[in-house]
């Protein structure tokens, strides 16, 4: 299973998450100036860039705690011909993702169950709602 963690790329259009932010009157007000100077095109825009530049000066960090806590960076795909493994192995996975963590619509609540002892994503968990369901109380 370890051969199926992909690096995803930094954005990929579509697949993001929506957050909200609260800003004083000051902030919001240089960031429309920049926006009206011509910097960036829209607030969205100066936010995102502040975001990357900030992830980018922290990258070494990001990467030593990543390794530290052996996360998986990216997208990391579980079907149930790989949770029919780890049963068979007699195994229970604890996953700990950085970016996208996947469990396939193949899955069943019953597999995931029996199957997935804790889950750590940091970043989104796609999963169906009976998975979901299945693992309250195992997802950090």
């Amino acid at each position: 299973m370890s051969g199926r963690v992909l690096q995803i790329r930094e954005h990929i259009s579509g697949d993001s998450e929506k957050i909200t932010i609260n800003l004083g009157f000051v902030d919001l007000g240089r960031i429309d100036l920049l926006v009206q100077e011509g910097f960036y095109g829209n607030r969205a825009d100066f936010i995102r860039t502040a975001i990357r530049n900030q992830l980018a000066v922290q990258a070494a960090e990001v990467r030593h705690s990543i390794d530290r806590h052996t996360l998986e960076l990216g997208l990391r795909d579980y079907s149930a011909a790989d949770l029919e493994a780890v049963k068979a192995a007699g195994e229970i996975l604890h996953i700990k993702v950085v970016g996208l963590a996947r469990i396939g619509p193949d899955v069943s609540a019953e597999l995931a169950k029996a199957t997935i002892g804790s889950i750590t994503v940091l970043g989104a968990l796609q999963a169906s709602p009976a998975v979901k369901a299945a693992l309250t109380g195992r997802i950090r």
